[in-house]
């Protein structure tokens, strides 16, 4: 009695240990299914789920693995050229703005010594900015924005400059000690103080001046003391012309390098399909 006791209960365990493993495969059968699904819907970050989701929870189920491995070659292959319509799709409108755009800049370049040139708003014109006092600006042809504070009369010996609206608003640069961004010269009788800031440098005057573009303005000169002007309609209608420019243009260069980098996840994926080898997931 007791030794067919024993014999049912091996039996029962064998039962429950191949049912247990049924269900497992029955269930990465399932994820790989929904993953295929998704791919097909379009659906690609939920079929990425489901793919890794076959090696955490079914790490057993080899062939349900190795044809998620295959399926998440086609995922990303679809995914990057997905990227490079919609890449190509946002270039075309970009450029159509930056055509009518660059109708209000004058581009300026030197062969002999710039590899790219800059361009420089017409409502602020930059052969004259020298004869002001207050703020000019412009873009590099890749989209960097630079402002450059002009001083003369006054030796302040200023490094930094604010400015602010009548509401108590204002933004400020930080401090240019850099030989060629601060520099100062003298000419028979008037001296100039000229200081660029760029990058983080800048510290987002110009989106301010942008911002307040319709209300007065006061430029501060900060440096030994403080001299306080107001700032022109011409100079602020110039950086907000700039600071859309630069907008416009870092966004086309940022596309640009998200096509160009799906066009290479594209060539590598194809390199590894046709070397037959299974990509890292």
């Amino acid at each position: 009695m007791v030794r067919f006791s024993a014999q049912i209960i091996i039996l029962l365990f064998a039962s429950l240990f191949t049912l247990g493993c049924s269900g497992k495969e029955r269930g990465a059968k399932q994820y790989l299914s929904e993953a295929e699904a998704a791919y097909r819907d379009g659906n690609y970050s939920l079929s990425k789920l489901k793919i890794d989701s076959i090696k955490v929870l079914f790490p057993k189920s080899f062939d349900e693995i190795n044809a998620g491995f295959s399926l998440m070659q086609d995922v990303r292959m679809a995914e990057n050229k997905r990227n490079i319509l919609f890449c190509d799709s946002m270039l075309r409108e970009n450029y159509t703005q930056l055509s009518e755009m660059l109708t209000k800049f004058e581009y300026v370049r030197d062969n002999r010594y710039q590899e790219f040139g800059e361009y420089y708003p017409k409502a602020y014109p930059h052969q004259s900015s020298l004869d002001r006092i207050g703020l000019r600006s412009g873009v590099r042809e890749k989209g960097t924005l630079f402002i450059e504070s002009i001083l003369s009369g006054s030796t302040v010996r200023h490094n930094k400059i604010k400015v602010s609206s009548g509401d108590g608003n204002f933004a400020e640069t930080v401090a240019i000690t850099s030989d060629g961004l601060n520099y100062r010269f003298n000419t028979i009788d008037k001296s100039y103080e000229i200081v660029r800031y760029s990058g983080s440098d800048e510290n987002g005057v110009a989106q301010f001046i942008h911002t307040f573009q319709d209300e007065p303005v006061t430029l501060h000169f900060i440096g030994r003391r403080t001299v306080s002007v107001p700032l022109t309609n011409a100079a602020k209608k110039g950086i907000a012309h700039s600071y859309e420019l630069s907008a416009l243009l870092l966004n086309i260069e940022q596309l640009k390098f998200e096509k160009e980098r799906s066009e290479t996840l594209i060539r590598y994926l194809e390199s590894r399909k046709n070397n037959n080898a299974i990509p890292e997931v």
